[in-house]
């Protein structure tokens, strides 16, 4: 994996408590010393410092993703309003960690994301725990197809791409399992702990707003004028998507 964070102090404890977690890490101070790297030896994943001097993290993220790389990053920021976690989200990036964080925190995002990277993904059985999370895993399939459709939502499952109508979305890794999710279950309200588990394989607690960021950020690109919005919150226990 890739480390890229300024502060000595905060780079040294992460290498080291990733070390000993078991990853091969390569840690830089910055962001043009982490598109070297990047492009020099492609790591499996990546863990970002959003501020940095010279290049930042945002715009390490902005290159890596025009130039085609969908290696998974996780930012970490130290910015905790919601319009600069959108801007991480906007820029390619899978997730963030707010400081100060718990290390725990970290090794579980991680987790998360190299698991939805490998060959088995939320549409064909999912994150660790996915296939005993209550009544929702009965409607999944038991071979994954090609294409799945709900409340004018068309989603290519082997191409990663989706289609409100005719107009097609560009999505996050993260953004298209969310909404996978919800058009799989369209009409059934799913409780924020069942889709933290099937999208994070971690339940964050009831102050965690990351959930509600990526919903946020996902209805902003579902709505349309005009158009009946698609993704509704069901205060208490979660969301469900349905066309009213």
């Amino acid at each position: 994996m890739l480390l890229a964070e300024d502060d000595r102090a905060i780079r040294h404890a992460l290498e080291r408590a990733l070390t000993l977690e078991g990853y091969d890490v390569t840690a830089v101070a910055d962001g043009v010393e982490a598109l070297a790297q990047a492009h020099k030896n492609p790591p499996d994943v990546l863990l970002l410092d959003v501020m940095m001097p010279g290049i930042d993290g945002l715009q390490v993220c902005r290159v890596l993703r025009a130039e085609g790389d969908r290696t998974p990053i996780l930012m970490l920021t130290a910015l905790v309003e919601t319009a600069d976690r959108i801007a991480g989200l906007d820029a390619g990036a899978d997730d963030y960690v707010v400081k100060p964080f718990d290390v725990e925190e970290v090794f579980a995002r991680l987790r998360a994301l190299l698991r939805r990277t490998s060959p088995v993904g939320v549409g064909s059985g999912g994150a660790a725990g996915a296939a005993g999370a209550g009544d929702v895993s009965a409607k999944e399939p038991q071979v994954p197809e090609r294409q799945i459709e709900a409340a004018g939502i068309r989603m290519d499952l082997q191409a990663r791409r989706v289609w409100r109508g005719t107009r097609e979305l560009e999505l996050t890794r993260t953004e298209f399992e969310l909404l996978e999710l919800l058009v799989r279950n369209a009409g059934i309200v799913l409780d924020h702990s069942t889709i933290y588990d099937r999208i994070w394989g971690y339940d964050f607690g009831p102050g965690s707003k990351n959930l509600a960021v990526y919903v946020g950020y996902l209805r902003r690109k579902l709505d349309e004028p005009n158009a009946p919005q698609l993704i509704h919150t069901v205060r208490g226990v979660g969301y469900v998507l349905r066309e009213d």
